[in-house]
């Protein structure tokens, strides 16, 4: 099996919309997309981290998948997150995420059983998940959430399968990532999973970025990886730095409450989480439009 797949530019992990009895706002998730199609972005993960895939059942992840796949056009690809702790119920809901329209799927590694999960038993998983799958499959790499850093060598091991076309790394080793991109199939698109590292992950060879930051400054994003390819390295040093407290404001510092708060302040319906998570309270959003204003987002 065999896909032409690019993944050269910057894509972004979209939030999943919730009204305010946390039923999935399917309304206002084609209205962001509406906004995001207008920027140069290159396409979209759904049901990725920031989509709190974790918290829908399988109804509803075909069901934004869905919505998301009739919003998005065909020069934009729809990567679906569809990771399960399981080998065949990935399968399962990779076949179902093909069939609904996904360019391609996006797959986190088990990590329940941490203890048990060696490199042979996740290239078995990986491998086992490409053959079924008829859509191309994208390894995502995230420590923070799962506890396992993805090896070097199990990521240069499944570059050669042809039907996984690369990572999305979070992990922010970038001396690995580069390993990556030195040993690998090059076809294997090594691609920075965080705006904290996308620039430089440029200048060893990354193709591109799955990119939180996008989701409230697609235009931004997409620059960062135009002025690194156009030369203009002082221009794209500044722009890196002037995101850097805005994307630190929506990952690791206010996390998924706090990007949906930026995204309401921005003119985008971000919306509650949904719980456990709780939404930004007023002091934290206060600090959050701060960090907005300087970083230049919001007037």
């Amino acid at each position: 099996m065999s896909h032409d797949l690019s993944l050269q530019g910057v894509f972004t992990p979209i939030t999943t919309p919730f009204d305010e009895k946390e039923q999935i706002a399917h309304g206002k998730l084609c209205e962001n997309l509406e906004l995001w199609n207008r920027t140069e972005l290159a396409g979209y993960v759904v049901l990725g981290s920031n989509g709190e895939w974790v918290f829908l059942d399988e109804s509803e992840r075909m069901d934004v998948l869905r919505t998301a796949r009739e919003a998005i056009p065909p020069d934009k690809l729809m990567i679906a997150g569809t990771a399960s702790e399981s080998t065949a119920k990935t399968i399962e809901l990779t076949e179902r995420a093909a069939a609904l329209g996904a360019d391609a799927a996006i797959v986190v590694n088990p990590s329940y059983y941490k203890s048990q999960m060696t490199l042979p038993v996740l290239a078995d998983f990986y491998t086992g998940v490409a053959e079924r799958a008829a859509v191309p499959i994208l390894i995502y790499n995230l420590p923070p959430a799962t506890g396992m850093d993805l090896s070097a060598d199990l990521l240069v091991q499944l570059s050669h399968h042809p039907n996984i076309v690369g990572v999305k790394d979070t992990g922010g080793n970038v001396t690995k990532m580069a390993d990556v991109v030195r040993r690998a199939d090059p076809s294997f698109h090594v691609m920075a999973g965080s705006a904290n590292f996308l620039y430089p992950s440029l200048a060893f060879g990354a193709s591109g970025g799955v990119l939180a930051l996008a989701n409230i400054a697609p235009r931004e994003s997409v620059a960062l990886r135009r002025l690194f390819l156009e030369g203009k390295l002082d221009e794209g040093k500044a722009l890196h730095l002037r995101m850097l407290p805005i994307n630190l404001a929506i990952t690791s510092r206010f996390g998924i409450g706090g990007l949906k708060a930026a995204l309401d302040l921005l003119g985008y319906y971000g919306g509650p989480p949904r719980r456990p998570l709780r939404p930004l309270g007023q002091e934290k959003r206060r600090e959050l439009e701060d960090i907005l204003r300087r970083g230049g987002l919001l007037a």
